[in-house]
């Protein structure tokens, strides 16, 4: 049986999503992010299944044959904390010095922008898209 991937890019809003945010402060910080990433990636901000907003993409291919495209980088607002999603490389080094934040299998959580250096963000997103793009060239 093939492996559906729940995580696709769609057409679906980024704004809307983020009008959708409960929180006033997520959702002023979702607003925040959707700059500093747009800005710092230099691709449009896409949704990615129901509540990831991711830029770029690349497709992987792993030695057990399963492959599919995810972002480059993204966020997502979510309830609990705002999740960053970054790729794997160096970020152990950059986390150092990025603030207020715990680690996941996948992604960075904070609790809120103001907890973090935005430059040391900055940094993570252009390392993120470097690494990836040099692991996953395009064929």
């Amino acid at each position: 049986m093939a492996y559906e991937l729940k995580t696709k890019e769609t057409e679906n809003s980024v704004i809307e999503f983020i009008e959708s945010v409960e929180s006033d402060r997520k959702r002023e910080d979702a607003y925040r992010l959707l700059d500093i990433f747009t800005e710092t990636s230099g691709y449009p901000a896409k949704m990615w299944g129901p509540s990831i907003i991711g830029y770029g993409s690349y497709h992987y291919k792993y030695a057990s044959g399963h492959e599919g495209d995810a972002p480059l980088v993204g966020f997502s607002p979510r309830k609990g904390k705002i999740s960053l999603y970054f790729a794997t490389g160096d970020t152990e080094r950059v986390l150092r010095d990025f603030g207020k934040h715990t680690t996941g299998k996948a992604c960075v959580y904070i609790n809120k922008l103001a907890d973090i250096d935005v430059d040391v963000l900055k940094a993570l997103i252009t390392q993120s898209i470097k690494f990836l793009q040099e692991t996953y060239p395009n064929d």
